[in-house]
């Protein structure tokens, strides 16, 4: 009878694991392009600090954004036990930051680009000043890293959860003598758990990657050589990868945030899958740029309704 119980233990274990495995393949198809985006902002984020006190920050907000999963995955598992209903309203609103975001960038680069080049001149003149206090600077940098991280972590969780979503309710789970209810809550633990834990390894892992390249590429480079020119262009395409993640992540947030919204309003959702089914074999890359464009029209909308209100916030007040 042990033995018995034992073995349909281990089946349920053994099942629950699959189903996590098969889940967090779905979570992470539509969570991957927030996840570059994510990758992009943080390079940017920890970057401006001494060689030698890269990878301590990295460190540092890496800790702090395993702390935000661990308050974020249990907040996303409540509203889906007891706010089921707020999942949609939740991915849109995510996905409508995420078309601002993109378009915010899009217009501070294309309209501000001076303003930009100053910024980035003042925070270099500030760290060779010897007057400026290096701790308080770096705090503050780890500070804003972590809360930008918990920003695009509550997008990566609630997306996660909702891509899940419409699956799980296709399956019928019950694993030993607990409710379905609860062995489905189990699933989504496992799933967010793994998809936050793994979102925290392989951004901050390149991230600590990234910023060293341009280190890795000056020794290499005194070598001399083949091995020195190698490092040369180690150097030089740091920056470039740095701008391409950036541009990468900028394009990610427009196909993520035009995806939600393509997806669930109805009415777009059957107009890009009749205009994607027309092109027959490119219609999967037509349905993507839809989503795209979809993002940067709702950024664009978004941004001038934004700066409309804050427009009318000031002349009221003022």
């Amino acid at each position: 009878m042990a033995g018995t119980s034992l073995l349909a233990l281990i089946d349920d274990i053994a099942t629950l694991l699959d189903d996590v495995s098969v889940m967090t393949k779905v979570a992470a198809k539509k969570t991957a392009g927030l996840v570059g985006d994510d990758l992009a902002v943080n390079a940017e984020q920890v970057t401006g600090f001494a060689a030698e006190r890269e990878w301590p920050v990295i460190w540092a907000v890496a800790k702090g954004a395993t702390l935000n999963k661990i308050i974020l995955i249990p907040a996303a598992l409540l509203i889906s036990a007891f706010l089921p209903w707020a999942i949609v309203p939740l991915l849109m609103l995510g996905g409508a930051f995420l078309c601002y975001e993109g378009f915010h960038k899009v217009h501070h680069k294309l309209f501000h680009h001076e303003e930009e080049k100053h910024e980035k001149e003042d925070l270099r003149k500030a760290f060779r000043d010897q007057k400026v206090d290096l701790v308080a600077f770096e705090e503050k940098k780890i500070k804003g890293a972590i809360r930008t991280d918990f920003i695009l972590s509550a997008e990566i969780i609630v997306i996660a959860l909702g891509a899940i979503a419409g699956p799980l309710s296709e399956k019928t789970y019950q694993f030993g003598g607990m409710s379905e209810a609860t062995s489905e809550l189990l699933v989504e633990l496992g799933v967010l758990s793994v998809v936050g834990l793994g979102v925290v390894l392989v951004v901050y892992g390149l991230v600590a990657g990234i910023v060293k390249i341009d280190d890795l590429g000056l020794k290499l480079s005194k070598r001399g050589g083949g091995i020195g020119s190698f490092g040369d262009f180690l150097v030089d395409a740091a920056p470039k990868l740095m701008k391409g993640l950036g541009i990468v992540g900028t394009v990610a947030m427009f196909l993520v945030g035009g995806g939600i919204f393509s997806h669930n309003i109805e009415p777009i959702h059957h107009l890009f899958h009749d205009i994607a089914h027309a092109t027959g074999p490119a219609s999967g890359v037509v349905a993507i740029l839809l989503d795209g464009v979809l993002g940067v029209i709702a950024g664009a909308l978004i941004l001038a309704v934004v700066v409309a209100g804050k427009k009318l916030y000031d002349s009221v007040l003022g």
